[in-house]
Order: structure tokens, then C-alpha cells, then sequence
């Protein structure tokens, strides 16, 4: 069993910090020269893919717990499966 659950929005943040982080360790030894202002649009961009995959993943979560409670609730109730003692 998973002791969390999985974030994959985050996940996606994350890649997309680690290669801004990239760009500007490669701009500052000299080893790339990127204008300043091509960092904005990655920024930006990264964070609508986040987003874009975290309502993609509450959107998939959602139908499958409405899926799972409605096949769980096609069962009989209990009071007429005749465990219950009648009185």
C-alpha cells in the first residue's frame, strides 16, 4: 500500500524548477547565453502544465471514486441479507 498519494502536478513543478535551475547555473559559468527574459515564458509555461496535470489528475481520481462507490452500493443493504437477528 502507497504511504501518500501520488502528486503528479508536482512532479511536473518540479522537473520544470530543476531545469530553470539548469539554464541559470549554465548562464552564470558562461557555458550558455540566455537572455533574461527567456526564462519567463519556461516559468510560466511550467507552472500551466502543473496546473493543467493536476486537474487532469483530480479530474481522473474523481471518476474513478464515483465509479468505486457506485458499484460498492449495488450490493443489497444489510438489514435484508439476513445476518440480523429478527425480533
Amino acid at each position: 500500500m502507497l504511504r501518500h498519494e501520488i502528486r503528479p502536478g508536482r512532479a511536473v513543478a518540479g522537473v520544470v524548477m530543476l531545469a530553470l535551475a539548469a539554464g541559470y547555473a549554465a548562464d552564470a559559468t558562461g557555458a550558455w547565453d540566455a537572455p533574461w527574459v527567456f526564462f519567463f515564458p519556461l516559468f510560466f509555461g511550467g507552472l500551466l502544465l502543473a496546473a493543467t496535470t493536476t486537474w487532469v489528475n483530480y479530474l481522473i481520481r474523481r471518476r474513478h471514486v464515483a465509479r468505486r462507490a457506485s458499484t460498492e452500493n449495488a450490493a443489497a443493504p444489510p438489514s435484508t441479507s439476513g445476518n440480523q437477528a429478527m425480533r
